[in-house]
């Protein structure tokens, strides 16, 4: 089933609407402005692929063939940032980086029994500067494993600048400079990157709720 732009946009409005009347007893991270590079990316995403997704994974899940309605069930009962499908091969994660070396690891297995399937990592731009995150790359490309890490920058960290958090220069530019536009932008072997604004805070809808 193909998921449209609009059917991305409708479903985080959903449960936009049920979080703000207080339905959501639980976290939620919501896309936003990321439609069309997210909807790019996954052309290059096999239906047996393996996804690893951070707390913010609906787009994701439902873009590698997760049901909506299962999804939706999950989210309004408050699992949204643990979202798990072992049948489309898709896990999540709210631990920071916490899906990068599972994601090296199942790369490993894939490789080593020979498969023909390839795993594909989502991270933000705060994980992309940690540890973890360059350990997992450095071990993936030194064994070529079948593994893609995905960065998704929107230059926020919780609610810090990253470049900030960081003590540099935001040397990026504009948003637009890795807008997918024609494909993703390749930023070094196993990596790719793309630059996005969403108009949701990191948790919630910026609208109070009183539980």
């Amino acid at each position: 089933m193909t998921v449209s732009k609009q059917d991305l946009i409708d479903f985080e409005a959903n449960v936009a609407v049920e979080f703000e009347k207080g339905n959501i007893r639980g976290p939620v991270h919501l896309s936003d402005g990321n439609e069309d590079q997210l909807i790019e990316v996954f052309k290059m995403v096999g239906p047996n692929d393996w996804v690893f997704s951070t707390w913010r994974s609906h787009y994701h899940a439902l873009l590698h063939g997760v049901p909506k309605d299962w999804l939706r069930a999950e989210v309004m009962a408050g699992r949204s940032i643990t979202v798990m499908h072992p049948k489309r091969r898709f896990f999540s994660s709210a631990i920071v980086g916490g899906t990068c070396p599972i994601a090296v690891g199942v790369a490993m297995g894939v490789k080593r029994r020979k498969g023909k399937e390839q795993v594909w990592c989502f991270i933000g731009d705060m994980t992309a500067e940690g540890g973890a995150f360059y350990e997992a790359v450095r071990y993936s490309r030194n064994f070529d494993l079948p593994i893609t890490f995905v960065i998704e920058d929107n230059g926020i960290s919780t609610t810090t600048p990253t470049s900030e958090a960081w003590g540099m220069e935001d040397e990026r530019g504009s948003e637009n400079d890795w807008a997918l536009t024609e494909g993703p932008c390749h930023v070094e072997d196993k990596v790719i990157a793309y630059r996005y604004k969403s108009k949701y805070p990191h948790q919630g809808t910026g609208t109070w709720i009183l539980f």
